[in-house]
């Protein structure tokens, strides 16, 4: 058994598989999800798990180049924007429209769901390498 870090056997595996350049789509509940990518649904409850402690393990256990998210978080949802500025400073996260958020999370390879229930809490994550 695992000592720590993320222990659902799914999002664990997908991780491992994970490459340089390859994009990760976190997502609230009500964001479409695309045709293609592995998804890992953690949703449970409208809340539960939060789009903020996902986002906080995955970033534990994974090397982030850059990140995406839609322009719109930033008036519909100041926390979710606050967290991602707190996360991703220094021109390290790009904004575009939610629409166009949806369109670029058709190349992910990887979707997490959350159980969030506030508006714009997605980011399109971007992996890197350690070394």
């Amino acid at each position: 058994m695992k000592r720590g870090g993320i222990l659902n056997r799914h999002l664990a595996g997908a991780l491992a598989e994970l490459g340089h350049g390859d994009g990760v789509l976190v997502c609230d509940a009500g964001m479409p999800i695309p045709a293609g990518p592995r998804v890992v649904d953690l949703a449970f409850r409208a809340g539960v798990p939060s789009f903020a402690e996902v986002l906080d393990g995955l970033l534990t256990e994974l090397v982030v180049e850059g990140a995406t998210a839609a322009a719109e978080v930033r008036g519909a949802n100041p926390g979710a924007a606050k967290l991602l500025d707190g996360h991703f400073p220094d021109g390290d996260l790009t904004l575009v429209s939610h629409e166009r958020l949806k369109e670029l999370s058709a190349g992910a390879r990887l979707v997490v769901r959350t159980g969030e229930a506030r508006p714009y809490a997605n980011v399109l994550l971007r992996c890197g390498v350690f070394f």
